[in-house]
């Protein structure tokens, strides 16, 4: 494949987080040796019944509990784009500042990736398109399927990210 990997002993467990008020998709993946591994997949959902201050209570409390069970090393969290849409702008912000919470009461830290971080990490082409993401996050994992919904998948890419830029960056630190 075209991506580096670096082999150590040591194998680092990511959390991987596309944030959202209705869904938000989690992927734990680890690498070890430079073997990546799907660990766990979870798409933390709030009912559109509650209140607000009730939804984000609710994902933050199934976030904890993930983290508490999972105990990642490390969470790899999209980045919010703004487009037109002002009111999944908000929600979204807040979704994400709730986990941004509960993951440093966990003292789990946190890092970013952009869209474009994320598809050039994965696919080498920063406008792929979701499809070609997905596949690439399936060939990767060595997956039987493509990860479904879209925020689980999504998840995933950007823990890989998150493990491809930490062992490139670790390497221009020697």
């Amino acid at each position: 494949m075209w991506y580096f990997s670096c082999y150590n002993s040591l194998a680092m467990k990511v959390l991987g987080i596309d944030p959202g008020i209705g869904i938000t998709g989690c992927a734990i993946v680890e690498e070890d040796k430079g073997k990546f591994s799907l660990l766990d997949q979870k798409a933390l959902t709030t009912p559109t019944s509650l209140t607000s201050a009730k939804r984000l209570e609710k994902l933050y409390d199934q976030l904890v509990q993930l983290v508490q069970s999972q105990k990642p090393d490390v969470c790899a969290l999209e980045t919010l784009i703004f487009n037109t849409n002002v009111t999944t702008a908000f929600a979204v912000g807040q979704a994400r500042g709730v986990i941004i919470l509960a993951l440093a009461k966990a003292n789990i830290p946190v890092v970013e990736y952009s869209p474009i971080q994320v598809k050039m990490a994965i696919t080498g082409y920063g406008r792929a398109g979701k499809s070609q993401i997905q596949q690439m996050v399936k060939q990767i994992l060595k997956l039987p399927k493509i990860l479904s919904p879209d925020d689980i998948a999504d998840a995933a890419a950007i823990a890989l990210t998150h493990l491809f830029s930490y062992k490139l960056n670790k390497l221009k630190l020697k």
